[in-house]
C-alpha cells in the first residue's frame, strides 16, 4: 500500500486569540463569549530602541578597537625599548643577573650551513657612538695586538681582550702579540696598540691604513675596545 506523501505545510504564522464578552439585558443577563484568532504581527523595534542598540554596538566596537590599539602600542614600546640599531647593526638589550648586556650577531657558515654567532657588549652601543674614532676599520688576515699597560681594571682588561679575539677569530683574522712589531708600511697586517691617553678614543695611522691606537683614559678599557668592536661590526655589516 502506497504511503501517502505528506503535504508540505505552510509556514505557521503566530496567531493571537481574542476573547470578547457581550452582556445582553433582556429581562435576564446573558453572557455571550466569542473567540477569534488573528495573525499576530511581529513587533518592530522603535526608532528610539534602534538608536539605543546602535549606540551600544558603537561603544562596544570603540572599546574593542581601543584595547587592540593599547596592546599594539604597549608591544611596540616594549619591543623598541629592547631592540635598536646603530648604523645598521641590530642590538637587543638583555638582563643577565646584575648585568645589562647588548647582544648582536654575525652570520657565519658552520658545518656548511649559515648560522648566527652572538656577541655581547657591556657598554650601550648608543653611548659608544660618542667616542671619537678617526679613520675606518680595514680587516686583514693577520693582526698584531699589543698593550703598553696591563689594564687589569677589576678584570675588565681580560674581558676586553677576549672580546676582541673572539670577534676577529670569527672574521678569520689570526691575532698575535709582538712587542717589536710596528705599523706595516705595506699594509700586510693590522696593527692595534692599546695604551693610556688623556681621552678614550681610537686613532688610525700609517701610510696604508690598518694601524690603530686605542687610547684608554681612566680605565675605560671596555669602552675603548668595544668602540673598536662596534666600528668593526659596522664595517662588516656594510660589506654584507
Amino acid at each position: 500500500m502506497e504511503k501517502k506523501r505528506k503535504k508540505k505545510g505552510k509556514k505557521k504564522v503566530p496567531k493571537e486569540e481574542i476573547s470578547e464578552v457581550f452582556i445582553v439585558k433582556n429581562g435576564k443577563e446573558k453572557i455571550i463569549k466569542t473567540h477569534t484568532e488573528i495573525e499576530k504581527k511581529e513587533e518592530q523595534p522603535s526608532k528610539k530602541q534602534l538608536k539605543k542598540e546602535n549606540k551600544i554596538l558603537r561603544d562596544i566596537i570603540i572599546i574593542m578597537a581601543g584595547l587592540v590599539l593599547m596592546f599594539l602600542v604597549g608591544y611596540a614600546v616594549m619591543y623598541y625599548s629592547k631592540h635598536f640599531e646603530v648604523d645598521g647593526v641590530k642590538f637587543e638589550t638583555m638582563r643577565v643577573g646584575q648585568l645589562t648586556l647588548y647582544k648582536t650577531f654575525l652570520p657565519v657558515i658552520y658545518n656548511g650551513a649559515e648560522t648566527k654567532y652572538n656577541f655581547y657588549l657591556r657598554t650601550d652601543p648608543r653611548i659608544l657612538e660618542n667616542i671619537q674614532s678617526d679613520g675606518s676599520i680595514s680587516i686583514k688576515k693577520n693582526m698584531v695586538l699589543n698593550m703598553t699597560n696591563s689594564f687589569n681594571c677589576n678584570g675588565d682588561g681580560v674581558i676586553a681582550i677576549a672580546n676582541l679575539q673572539n670577534l676577529y677569530k670569527v672574521l678569520g683574522t689570526d691575532i698575535m702579540k709582538d712587542e717589536n712589531a710596528t705599523c706595516d708600511s705595506l699594509g700586510r697586517y693590522m696593527f692595534v696598540q692599546i695604551g693610556e691617553g688623556d681621552e678614550t678614543k681610537i686613532s688610525e695611522f700609517g701610510p696604508r691604513g690598518g694601524c690603530y691606537n686605542i687610547y684608554i683614559n681612566n680605565c675605560e678599557i671596555l669602552e675603548g675596545t668595544e668602540k673598536f668592536l662596534l666600528d668593526t661590526l659596522i664595517e662588516v655589516n656594510k660589506k654584507l
